[in-house]
């Protein structure tokens, strides 16, 4: 589990390309203290597990799945990408859950710059608006951020400079794909509710009916 607090800008060194998949290998600083094989690193906020490692570098495979559901085959040599290791027991929760499983992609409609602060604004697909709510938790490459507005179609936030200048996002350019995952608690919330199957029964007894009555 991850909490979007991105620990450092790392840097493709290379892309290993196979035919349905790729192995990237990851330059960084930082996350390599106390890093082991098989650790799980958050990759512009993709869950990455270490295949191996050394010096400031490690590698990691990265499935066909993964590289149609996020940005991440978009990646080149000398990309510079977020970087942040799972969370520790004993660490501070200092975003909101972040499993590192992508829901999708985005696409940066505008930056706007607003004083001290910047307005991005991104757009994307309708299964993935649908759990985004104002004031909610959003990640962005990994970016734990808290969403400002929404819009049928898109969502804004909006970077204080400590965050523009720990991340990549103030890199970014108009029609830049971003990777985009939902909080997760809005997704249990609506699986609980709905059932998929029309022939099976929901035996839950959390609806909106006992929602209503406990003050939801």
């Amino acid at each position: 589990m991850f909490t979007g607090i991105v620990e450092e800008k790392g840097m493709i060194k290379s892309i290993l390309k196979g035919r349905n998949s790729s192995r990237l290998i990851v330059e960084g600083d930082e996350i390599f203290n106390q890093i082991h094989l098989g650790d799980s690193v958050a990759v512009n906020g993709v869950c990455l597990t270490v295949c191996s490692f050394s010096g400031n570098t490690f590698e990691a495979d990265v499935m066909g799945e993964t590289l149609s559901r996020s940005s991440l085959g978009n990646l080149k040599s000398g990309s510079i990408v977020n970087l942040e290791r799972a969370m520790a027991a004993d660490g501070r929760f200092g975003g909101h859950i972040v499993s590192g499983h992508i829901d999708g992609t985005g696409t940066i409609v505008s930056l706007i710059p607003d004083e001290i602060a910047t307005w991005i604004k991104i757009s994307t697909a309708p299964e993935i608006m649908k759990y985004i709510v104002e004031k909610g938790s959003i990640a962005i490459d990994g970016v734990s951020l808290t969403v400002a507005t929404v819009s049928n179609d898109s969502f804004q936030v909006s970077l204080i400079p400590h965050t523009g200048k720990e991340t990549t996002l103030l890199s970014k350019r108009v029609g830049d794909v971003v990777n985009l995952e939902n909080d997760i608690i809005g997704k249990y919330i609506e699986k609980f509710l709905v059932t998929k199957n029309p022939n099976q029964k929901n035996e839950s007894r959390i609806n909106m009916g006992f929602l209503e009555k406990n003050g939801f």
